[in-house]
């Protein structure tokens, strides 16, 4: 299929935690990347959320996660953080769409400490954050999430949520197609600095 031994990767556990095979192959994608490229239309990525984030948005789920399930979900989930303190670091960018900084999941504390956690990661060098603001209306992303991993072999894998059949793609005419979209995303969402003084204020606000 000319993935370059991506699919073959993803069979693999990864490193000490067990993770629900669901989310086995991305945690080890992202583990082996080298540039992250994601927009986010509806909840924060998970690379992004703290625990009691991830926690109170995993207890949404129907039919409802057992507790065993939820505490397996959540400690694999805040275990892809590790990401942010690779070396060498990985290059990772994030479009978030406004509303989800402002979706008081888990209720106003957990928000407000979700915000804060935002705020410090914005603040790293390899790390950016965009806000894309509701009043902007007109750009491709309204199709929902889109997430490209890029690898130190010049490889790559994609998903967006309306394309290709929500299906993970490795195909380069199908991945410059995600990219063209991001970009246009990147592009037409906040800078990272004004995104940083965005998400201050959001957070004044809660």
């Amino acid at each position: 299929l000319g993935a370059g031994g991506l699919i073959a990767a993803m069979k693999e556990d990864v490193a000490k935690v067990r993770y629900p095979k669901k989310v086995r192959d991305l945690a080890k994608l992202e583990g082996q990347a080298v540039e992250l490229l994601s927009y986010g239309s509806h909840n924060l990525h998970g690379l992004l959320q703290t625990e009691e984030y991830a926690r109170a948005l995993l207890s949404t789920r129907r039919p409802a996660l057992s507790e065993d399930e939820l505490e397996r979900a959540v400690a694999a989930r805040v275990a892809r953080s590790s990401i942010f303190a690779r070396r060498p670091a990985p290059e990772l960018s994030f479009v978030q769409e406004e509303v989800t900084l402002r979706r008081p999941v888990g209720g106003r504390e957990v928000l407000r400490t979700q915000l804060e956690h935002l705020l410090e990661l914005a603040r790293l060098r390899h790390v950016e954050i965009q806000v894309m603001p509701t009043s902007h209306g007109d750009h491709p992303g309204t199709g929902g999430r889109i997430q490209v991993l890029k690898f130190h072999d010049g490889t790559a894998v994609g998903r967006a949520d309306d394309e290709f059949g929500s299906r993970p793609v490795t195909d380069p005419r199908h991945l410059r197609i995600l990219e063209l979209r991001y970009g246009i995303i990147r592009a037409e969402a906040l800078s990272a600095r004004e995104s940083l003084a965005f998400i201050e204020q959001v957070l004044g606000d809660t």
